[in-house]
């Protein structure tokens, strides 16, 4: 089955800076994707490729068999959701989102009972006489929501929508964002730097870096098998552990005196070469856990509370290790030079 939106070969330069560099990718109907990555990693330029506010270099862009990418932005039956808003300040809530069908020549009753179902879609019913400033900022995101499905697009595209708000708010929209895309069953592309946002809702994730996909996958993939070393130190936190080769044939490292087998270890990996281990925190217990291997000995190093999370940072010797354990409101937590032994799995360790 042929994709629903495809990307051929993408580049973008500007000058002599060459932003995007021969992306290519392809999604079905309905999936919800979130390009993730630093600032300056081509994220948003492609977005405003596929948007039609930036020509490609070269390359094509493809929505349903269509080929857009000569196509003017109101050519393109896409919805686009800015980090500002970009409401019009002078006209009501109502006319905001009545604008594109407006515009697209709807007549004024049917153009009525869409902002109506799409002010009931956002939680906002009633507010079609507000203006943008009697609104809060997740109100006025919501409204910018709106407008962009309203006309009932193709796509719909997310710059950074939620960037611009604090913490409780954009968890929770992010959550409305999802649930009403699942809803109108609608394509969505989601720019983001925010890992958590990428993880929490999406279908698939692109994560950029220098104008390159470095990795494609599920959320579940990129997390826990990163592909390349910056997806693993990009993505979530990442322990990384230096340890040197005692015995490649069984594939025994020693890690500041201890030893431990790590079934991953590379068959080039000769006796006596340093390696980098990595591993997440919340795979690593303290005391021993079923079905861990490895029992390591160090220093409660530091300790931070966390709610219900409390994160330690363990020393090894010349290697520190975070790990993740639950609060126990029965128990104080671990003090600061208190020896301590963490265990963990070998399997769980990757080898960069």
């Amino acid at each position: 089955m042929a994709a629903f939106l495809e990307v051929q070969n993408l580049v973008k330069s500007f000058g002599t800076n060459t932003v995007v560099k021969g992306v290519s990718f392809g999604f079905s109907k309905g999936e919800f994707i979130s390009l993730l990555g630093p600032s300056g990693c081509g994220k948003t330029t492609i977005l405003r490729m596929i948007a039609g506010f930036e020509q490609p270099s070269s390359g094509s862009i493809r929505v349903d068999g269509q080929d857009i990418t000569g196509l003017k932005p109101n050519q393109r039956r896409l919805g686009m959701v800015f980090q500002a808003y970009a409401l019009f300040p002078n006209i009501t809530v109502g006319d905001n989102i009545g604008f594109g069908l407006k515009i697209a020549g709807v007549g004024a009753e049917e153009r009525r009972a869409r902002v109506d179902e799409m002010l009931r879609l956002i939680g906002l019913p009633g507010f079609e006489k507000r203006y943008p400033y009697e609104m809060s900022g997740g109100q006025q995101q919501r409204v910018a929501l709106a407008r962009a499905i309203a006309p009932r697009p193709r796509m719909l595209l997310l710059d950074e929508p939620l960037s611009a708000l604090d913490a409780k708010i954009r968890v929770s929209l992010r959550e409305e964002i999802r649930a009403i895309q699942l809803d109108l069953g609608i394509t969505t592309i989601f720019v983001t730097h925010d890992q958590e946002e990428a993880l929490s809702i999406s279908d698939r994730i692109v994560v950029m870096n220098s104008g390159t996909i470095e990795q494609l996958g599920a959320p579940h993939e990129i997390y826990n098998t990163p592909a390349t070393r910056f997806v693993a130190t990009f993505v979530g936190h990442l322990n990384t552990i230096e340890a040197t080769v005692v015995d490649a044939q069984s594939k025994t490292v020693t890690i500041d005196g201890q030893t431990a087998v790590v079934p991953a270890l590379p068959a080039t990996a000769g006796n006596g070469a340093a390696v980098s281990l990595t591993l997440r925190p919340e795979v690593l217990a303290v005391g021993a856990r079923p079905g861990n291997d490895i029992t390591l000995s160090g220093t409660i190093a530091d300790v931070t509370f966390l709610g219900s999370v409390i994160r330690l940072r363990v020393q090894l010797g010349r290697n520190v290790v975070s790990l993740d354990t639950f609060n126990d409101q029965r128990s104080a937590p671990p003090s600061r030079g208190e020896t301590v032994t963490i265990s963990l799995a070998g399997k769980d360790m990757l080898v960069l």
